[in-house]
């Protein structure tokens, strides 16, 4: 599918929208944190790395088929960043999407990531028109999968120490859903 103009998505508390300029210190402050970095590609995250994600968003459409979209997750009532959400749909499949999270610590336990997650995911399969949404996930992030089964994803692979992650073998998960699916929730 081709992409589609991009403004914003609203929840009830939150909006996905684009990354600001005046969003890159929130952004680095928790993306530096050692408890978000665990699960990450990245070990620490400066303001340079930052700014140029930020920058990199400014031109890209959701949707772009294999191009990584990195959502600003904002609090409506106080217009605080909260955290980031990822989307990117397949290049070899572009019915096909993969999603991804990260939420500050200080506003963790809320809901967010759920209310979020099923922003996006409705935005994938209601606007988009996608069949699929995956997710993939450490196998040692409980907090993760237990949101991508909140959200109503399934797991449908444990791959064994599959991916050498920080000097380590790792193992993930695979959770998916269809638009069928998600349509029935």
């Amino acid at each position: 599918m081709p992409p589609t103009a991009f403004t914003a998505l609203d929840t009830p508390r939150l909006r996905l929208r684009r990354f600001r300029d005046t969003d890159l210190k929130a952004f680095v402050a928790y993306r530096a944190l050692p408890e978000v970095a665990r699960f990450q590609s990245w070990s620490d995250y400066d303001e340079a790395r930052g700014r140029a994600l930020i920058e990199s968003m400014q031109a890209l459409q959701p949707g772009t088929p294999g191009q990584w979209f990195q959502f600003a997750l904002e609090e409506r009532a106080s217009t605080t960043l909260v955290g980031d959400l990822a989307f990117k749909v397949s290049e070899s499949e572009p019915r096909e999407a993969e999603v991804g999270f990260t939420l500050s610590p200080a506003h963790q336990g809320r809901g967010y990531g759920t209310e979020a997650l099923r922003a996006l995911l409705d935005y994938a399969f209601g606007t988009l028109k996608l069949h699929r949404v995956i997710a993939i996930t450490d196998a040692l992030n409980a907090p993760a999968a237990a949101l991508l089964e909140r959200v109503g994803m399934r797991r449908e692979a444990h791959y064994v120490e599959n991916v050498w992650f920080k000097g380590a073998w790792g193992s993930e998960f695979l959770y998916a859903q269809l638009a069928r699916e998600w349509s029935v929730r």
